[in-house]
């Protein structure tokens, strides 16, 4: 007989019974089986605070009195879902599989406590003195209902390679293969809802929101992921503040007062259902201006919420909703013996009909009666028209059961065989989850490389009924599988905060409209911007545009500033009235140089006409009326033709004018001289000499504009610099050079005629021409003096109109003052268009 170390043989030591050397949690369901499948779910929210005095040994944390009827029913649901296999004939046919099911608290040490006590049963563990063997192994387990614990569960499991399948455990640090190997889930990763609740926080425009999230790793995971998808989407975050159930009160005060005191309309709540109670009813106690609630699936689809009336119009992403058949039934179907026999079963039930079944301290309530139905009983528990987490829970056991499957079962073309004797280890299951692709009740269930489902959210919004009751309504829905940009879809209306039709806003700043870009204000996130109207010459043409950016050269914004329009072309329009008045004037003036010529015509023989030259009268009245008429060219739109032909029929007419008015001046001095004794100069300026030196001083004019003209023409240009807002069509000088030698050509022979017409001022005769000559040249030069600084201040269009102008005025001082005095004497004091009376000296 082979004996053990420590003196028993092993028929012994097999028939001893072995004591655990602590203390063993109770479990709150637990039933044998040929294999086992451990569930930790927090039933309860809070444990009872013990102050260790180190003197004795310390209790086992308790839960306390509050029980969370929705953890419960995922419980039994588990349990459902079990019965339900073992009742099956294709999966796992002949074999019975067992549940351990434990009550974490929500509580981290109480996790830490169960993930050794499930992991005990692998190969041998420490019993008092003794190493003895443990039966019924746990292949897998589900669970735990957050974030933290199951992180917590999953680092204990990982050395025994137990694998921890989640139906609520959704932070997104959890998808590590390196940290937590043996963790799956069948409830999305954090970091597809992170990405989600972005996205419908850009979708209705809100760019201003406050955040609040669990102090846990479901909340500080889940709300970086979600402020790193926010800030991908351009959205600011007023303020992120945390807190934990388990906080003072005055923390969760604090909290309660941020969101009061805010100005952001939005506030994403990435939050635990037991933290999301506690921070509602402290809000309850002095509700808050109207907020719009964006919720994670941690809490926004718990009905114990829909009662907080100041949260209607929240929105949120929730686990796809499902139908479990039987599910209702067997949850309940509770006789009261199984009550009596569970003690979670006990408070439940003391709960939800306020009454004593003698096994608890509740000596206020009156006794139950055994007569109490589940059936009409109404609360989280037994209502099933909202399955989501619950089916998570459900999945979750189904694929576990199809992992042992895969290892103990073998298909044939007939049957089914599964070996219960068989050493499978969980190891060998958690091989197969990897694996594990199946649909059942409609939904699929896979996992990825990183243990994660594919990520299918509803959309859920809290509207009030016609009742007047708040009730959970599917809005949309968001699926990660769908192309970028396709993943996001609402097919219903959706009921905002206070009931209200439209999108609320929530903003820093209002959208600044087309025609004005966003400057940042100083210290304020980006969000917070001030709309400046865009500079002169730019526009904006959508909103909130960062900057605005300059119209092409030839366009210019309209009075909005948010388009670009063709400038509008400026140039001396016969439309114009400037441009009426003075071509009437210009029209005037010829038709008066024509009539003076049809005067000195019809009265030639006369002694007053013939006195002063009567062929270069005519000549001179011939060169002013073109002068007058060539400032026409000048009017109209500018063309390659109409630009030479203006300046250079200008230069030359006037020059002919200008030669002739010369000419009769050299005549006049002639004459005097002529009347000395002994001189014959006459001789040598008679009419050819006269006529010779027109042609030769007009000739240099003509060769100078020739040259122009061959060399650097002038020549119609857009000018888009002296008006910004518009264009200005005029006339290109080509060759600056050969405009002022034609201009001063001009003035040259201007000054010379000046001058000689001074000299002959005062010489003796009666009717004395140059005395009119130096008054006309006096205009003319006084005229162009003034012209030249007027011509080269004047912008766009009056440059033209000043040109025209010193044209019209220096033409008309010569015809008033040369000729008018002539024709006055011709029409109205014929008595003094004699010879005797132009002969008479003084």
């Amino acid at each position: 007989m082979v004996k053990t170390t420590d003196g028993l043989t092993h028929a012994e030591a097999s028939l001893m019974k072995c004591d655990l050397q602590g203390s063993p949690r109770l479990s709150a369901f637990s039933k044998d089986g040929d294999f086992a499948i451990g569930g930790v779910f927090s039933i309860h929210y809070k444990l009872i605070t013990v102050i260790n005095n180190y003197t004795t040994k310390p209790e086992p944390p308790r839960c306390t009195e509050s029980l969370i009827a929705r953890e419960l029913r995922f419980s039994r649901t588990m349990i459902y879902a079990i019965e339900e296999i073992n009742n099956s004939t294709e999966l796992l046919p002949g074999i019975n599989l067992g549940y351990q099911i434990y009550d974490s608290c929500a509580s981290v040490p109480v996790a830490a406590h169960l993930a050794f006590q499930l992991s005990n049963g692998q190969d041998f563990v420490f019993y008092k003195g003794r190493n003895c063997s443990q039966s019924n192994i746990v292949m897998a387990a589900v669970g735990d209902s957050a974030s933290t614990p199951s992180i917590t569960i999953a680092r204990i499991f990982g050395p025994f390679n137990i694998p921890l399948v989640s139906h609520f455990a959704t932070c997104a640090c959890l998808s590590d293969k390196q940290q937590y190997p043996t963790f799956f889930r069948t409830i999305p990763s954090d970091q597809f809802q992170a990405d989600a609740l972005a996205k419908l926080v850009k979708h209705f425009g809100w760019t201003w929101i406050g955040a609040v999230h669990s102090n846990s790793d479901y909340g500080n995971y889940g709300m970086a992921s979600f402020l790193a998808a926010a800030q991908r989407e351009g959205i600011c975050v007023e303020y992120s503040v945390s807190f934990f159930r388990t906080d003072p009160r005055n923390k969760i005060q604090r909290v309660a007062d941020v969101i009061r005191r805010s100005t952001a309309m939005a506030v994403v709540a990435f939050t635990a259902s037991g933290d999301m109670r506690i921070l509602l009813e402290e809000l309850a106690l002095d509700p808050p201006p109207p907020r719009q609630w964006i919720g994670s699936e941690g809490w926004i689809t718990d009905p114990n919420f829909l009662s907080f009336r100041y949260c209607a119009g929240a929105i949120g992403v929730a686990i796809q909703k499902s139908v479990i058949p039987g599910l209702r039934d067997f949850l309940v179907d509770i006789s009261l013996t199984e009550v009596v026999a569970s003690s979670v079963l006990t408070e439940f039930w003391e709960d939800a009909f306020n009454c004593s079944l003698g096994k608890s301290n509740n000596s206020y309530r009156n006794k139950c009666k055994g007569t109490e139905d589940m059936k009409t009983l109404k609360n989280p528990y037994t209502d099933t028209s909202q399955l989501r987490i619950t089916n998570m829970v459900y999945k979750a056991v189904y694929a576990i059961a199809h992992a042992i499957h895969n290892a103990v079962c073998q298909e044939t073309n007939f049957s089914i065989k599964c070996d219960k004797n068989i050493k499978l280890e969980s190891k060998q299951v958690q091989s197969r989850l990897k694996k594990v692709n199946f649909t059942h009740n409609g939904y699929p269930v896979s996992f990825d490389a990183n243990g994660d489902p594919v990520a299918f959210y509803e959309l859920v919004n809290w509207q009030k009924s016609e009742s007047g009751a708040i009730e959970l309504v599917t809005v949309g829905y968001y699926d990660a599988s769908l192309p970028k940009g396709q993943e996001f879809h609402i097919n219903r209306n959706i009921s905002w905060v206070d009931g209200g039709t439209h999108v609320p806003v929530s903003v820093c700043s209002e959208s600044c409209p087309p025609g004005t870009h966003k400057v940042l204000q100083k210290g304020k996130p980006i969000c917070c911007y001030d709309c400046i109207p865009c500079p002169e010459g730019e526009i904006s043409n959508t909103t909130d545009s960062p900057d605005c950016s300059p119209c092409p050269s030839e366009l210019w914004p309209n009075a909005q500033r948010d388009a670009c329009f063709p400038k509008p072309v400026e140039f001396l329009s016969y439309d114009e009235v400037l441009a009426i008045i003075l071509a009437a004037f210009s029209v005037s003036g010829a038709c008066l140089a024509i009539i003076t010529a049809a005067i000195f015509f019809h009265h030639r023989t006369t002694p007053i006409v013939r006195a002063n030259n009567s062929e270069l009268s005519f000549l001179l009245l011939f060169s002013l009326t073109l002068c007058f008429l060539c400032s026409l060219t000048f009017i109209g739109a500018p063309s390659d033709w109409s630009c030479m032909l203006r300046h250079t029929a200008f230069g030359i007419t006037f020059v002919l004018c200008i030669s002739c008015v010369l000419g009769k001046t050299v005549v006049v001095l002639m004459a005097f001289k002529a009347t000395l004794p002994g001189s014959n100069v006459m001789k040598w300026f008679g009419p050819p000499q006269q006529r010779m030196t027109v042609v030769f001083f007009t000739f240099v004019q003509v060769l100078i504009c020739t040259v122009w003209l061959l060399l650097s023409p002038p020549f119609p240009m857009k000018n888009l610099s002296t008006y910004k807002e518009k264009i200005i069509l005029e006339c290109a000088l080509g060759s600056a050079v050969g405009f002022w030698a034609v201009l001063g050509y001009i003035g040259l022979l201007a000054v010379f005629c000046f001058v000689l017409a001074v000299l002959a001022r005062k010489l003796p005769d009666n009717f004395n021409e140059a005395k009119l000559i130096t008054f006309s040249m006096l205009i003319f030069c006084a005229v162009w003096l003034t012209f030249i600084p007027a011509y080269v201040s004047s912008p766009g269009k009056f440059t033209v109109a000043v040109e025209i102008f010193a044209i019209l005025a220096s033409s008309f001082g010569l015809i008033l003052c040369i000729f008018a005095p002539k024709c006055f004497i011709i029409l109205f004091q014929p008595q003094r268009n004699s010879k005797k009376y132009v002969m008479n000296k003084m």
